[in-house]
C-alpha cells in the first residue's frame, strides 16, 4: 500500500497540519517505509505460533507479576451518591445530550 503526496494532503488537512512541500515530502518518505515494514512482517507464515503475553517470552520464561483480582474496598454506593441531584435504581441520572 504506497501513499500518494494527494494522501498526505488530505491526512494533514484532516489532522489540521500544515506541512511545507518539503515536510510533505519526507512524511510521505517516512510513512511508504513504515507500509513497506508492514507488508514485510504481513508476509511472514505465523499460523503456528501462538502468542506471547510478553515478548520476552520468546527466549526466556517470564514470570508475570499479576495482582490477584480481588474486592479490597467495601461497597459505598449510597454513601457516594448522597450528593448525586438525581440517583434511580443505584445509577446516576443525568440530562439526556443525544436526541
Amino acid at each position: 500500500m504506497a501513499l500518494t503526496p494527494q494522501d498526505i494532503t488530505r491526512i494533514a488537512h484532516l489532522a489540521r497540519l500544515e506541512l511545507t512541500p518539503e515536510e510533505s515530502g519526507r512524511m510521505l518518505t517516512q510513512l511508504n517505509d513504515f507500509f513497506a515494514i508492514v507488508e514485510q512482517m504481513r508476509a511472514v507464515d505465523t499460523s503456528g505460533v501462538s502468542p506471547l503475553a510478553h515478548p520476552v517470552a520468546a527466549v526466556q520464561d517470564v514470570a508475570l507479576r499479576l495482582h490477584a483480582d480481588v474486592v479490597s474496598e467495601p461497597n459505598q454506593r449510597e454513601a457516594n451518591q448522597q450528593s448525586a441531584p438525581a440517583v434511580e435504581r443505584g445509577l446516576f441520572l443525568v440530562p439526556r445530550v443525544i436526541e
